[in-house]
Order: structure tokens, then C-alpha cells, then sequence
């Protein structure tokens, strides 16, 4: 739970390409969120989307040997769409690059099929798959043998070598209730989105009572948000087209529909926001700029975090 909380103000890493510019700068932006201040980095996930997008697991490889110290999740990780043998090598693998340095976000996805015909993996079996991945993976990464009976991943896999020192701090991803209550029952903590405060006071609430039902401590509440923030010089107008634009491009829809979710304002307005997500219950966030210039935004959201963090 304590590494999750030191997550405080992450922002997501650029490894999709909304605006069709060509390969986003990721090392790049690794090492100047490290440089900023910004407690972790974070890469999402999806074999096939609306934009390009990079395998998250490699691209966290690129970001461990460009940091030395920023903390490094997948936001997350669509885990019953992947072999979970091979994802407990890839993960331990980040981990060998980045020792303790490693968030395991996890979700059960299901935005978009194709994909998931691509992966050959059921659809609608994505969430008894998230649960037996889950075991396998943990197992995999104590340094232990899986001997797993399914019944739908039976496997056996010898111990994989190199190991953690220990198992990442699991995330998990998800709004819906099944979701909270796999997050009491075996995460270190919980990753929502397009909440208001109020909703992510409920959920906070919901996920106390889960875990003491569980007797297990509460997860970590951490909050994705969008945001674009602006310049003193900056045109509104061509700023919320920016916005909107990245919204078209990352999600296929027009800016209407989620345009309630996107923080978009001058350095003290965006502070507000996520002072009121922080006072609802949020203890950490996941920044996603929804902006063309990424590495411009997290400057700006370096000055944000200053007045968050003074109140």
C-alpha cells in the first residue's frame, strides 16, 4: 500500500499517438517527468485502438533505463486479453530494469472487440480470466512454481528467473463493482476515471467497507484525469479544439461526450480540480495531457502540483 501512496502525482507517459504525429517521445518524457518531480509514470494499454500505441510492458523497459527513480505502473494493464506466464516475465523484466520501482495496474478492458478476436481471447470471459491471471502472475513473481488447474488458464510454468525481490503493488483498474470488490479483495489499490468528487467519495466509502469485510487494509484511491492546461497566452478557443482533437483521436468521439472530464484552464484552475478530487478522497493521480505538446504540459503540471501541494 505505501509504494501506491508514493504515487502521489503521476502523469501518463506518451506512448499513444492521438494526433498522428508519429512516435511519441517517450524516453524523452520519462526522464523530464523524473526531472520535475513527478512521482511515477504511467503507459495504458491495447493491442489495437483508434490511435497507434506502443506495447505498454516494452515501453516501460525504454522508461526504466531513462530514469532512476520515478516509479513506473501500467495504467492499465489488460491482463486477461495476455498469457500470463509471459506477462509475469515481462513484468519481472521491467523490475530487473527498475528494481522496486514497478506499479502493476490490471483491468478487465472490453472497449473495444476487435482486439480481443485478434488476441483470441473471449470477451466476456475477461473477468474469470483477470482472476485466475492474477493468481498465476503473483505466484509467478514470489519466485514460485505454478501448477494452476484453470478452468479456463490451466498451467503449469517452472520458476521464472530473474524474480522480484517482491511482487509489484497491484493496482486495479475499474469502475464497476465487481471491479471494487477484486480491488479489496487483492489490491494494494484502486484506479478510476471520469469520477466527480462526489462519486469518488462513494467510491472511497465503498471501498472501506469492502476491504474490512475482507480485513485487509484499504486500497490506495488514485484518480486518471485529463487535462490541458493553458498558458497566460494561450487562446481558449484553441485550446479546448486541441482538447477535442485529442479526445477524436484517442477515443474516436467527439468532444461533447467527455468533455466534462477534461480539466481544461490556467495553472490555478486545474489545482482546484484536483484539490477537490484529493479532498473527496483521491490520494494520487494519473495526469493524462490531452494536448499535442506532452512534454510542454508537464511543465505546466509541475507548477500545478506546486499548488495542490501548498493548499
Amino acid at each position: 500500500m505505501e509504494q501506491v501512496a508514493q504515487a502521489g502525482f503521476g502523469v501518463m507517459l506518451p506512448t499513444f499517438d492521438p494526433f498522428r504525429t508519429g512516435p511519441p517521445p517517450l524516453a524523452r518524457g520519462a526522464a523530464l517527468a523524473e526531472d520535475l518531480g513527478f512521482d511515477a509514470g504511467w503507459v495504458g494499454d491495447h493491442l489495437a485502438f483508434h490511435p497507434p500505441v506502443m506495447e505498454p510492458l516494452g515501453a516501460l523497459c525504454a522508461a526504466a533505463v531513462s530514469t532512476r527513480t520515478l516509479l513506473l505502473g501500467t495504467g492499465v494493464l489488460l491482463l486477461p486479453m495476455r498469457h500470463p506466464v509471459w506477462t509475469a516475465k515481462q513484468v519481472a523484466t521491467v523490475d530487473a530494469l527498475a528494481p522496486g520501482r514497478v506499479l502493476l495496474g490490471v483491468g478487465v478492458g472490453g472497449e473495444n472487440p476487435e482486439e480481443w478476436e485478434a488476441a483470441g481471447v473471449p470477451v466476456r470471459q475477461r473477468g474469470r480470466r483477470l482472476d485466475e491471471s492474477l493468481a498465476i502472475v503473483d505466484t509467478l513473481l514470489r519466485g514460485k512454481a505454478v501448477d494452476h488447474p484453470g478452468p479456463l488458464l490451466p498451467t503449469r510454468a517452472p520458476v521464472l528467473e530473474p524474480a522480484p525481490a517482491q511482487p509489484p503493488p497491484l493496482v486495479l483498474g475499474g469502475r464497476s463493482d465487481a471491479a471494487l470488490r477484486r480491488a479489496a479483495r487483492v489490491g494494494d489499490g484502486w484506479l478510476g476515471v471520469w469520477m466527480s468528487p462526489r462519486r469518488v467519495a462513494e467510491v472511497a466509502g465503498r471501498l472501506a467497507e469492502l476491504a474490512a469485510a475482507q480485513g485487509r487494509p484499504v486500497p490506495t484511491v488514485l484518480m486518471m484525469v485529463f487535462v490541458h492546461v493553458t498558458g497566460p497566452r494561450d487562446d481558449p478557443g484553441a485550446a479546448r479544439a486541441e482538447a477535442a482533437a485529442f479526445v477524436r483521436g484517442q477515443y474516436g468521439l467527439p468532444f461533447s461526450r467527455l468533455e466534462r472530464w477534461v480539466v481544461l484552464g490556467g495553472e490555478r484552475a486545474v489545482a482546484e480540480e484536483l484539490v477537490a478530487l484529493r479532498a473527496a478522497g483521491a490520494a494520487g493521480f494519473v495526469l493524462v495531457p490531452a494536448a499535442s505538446d506532452v512534454l510542454v504540459q508537464y511543465e505546466r503540471l509541475a507548477s500545478v502540483r506546486a499548488l495542490v501541494e501548498a493548499g
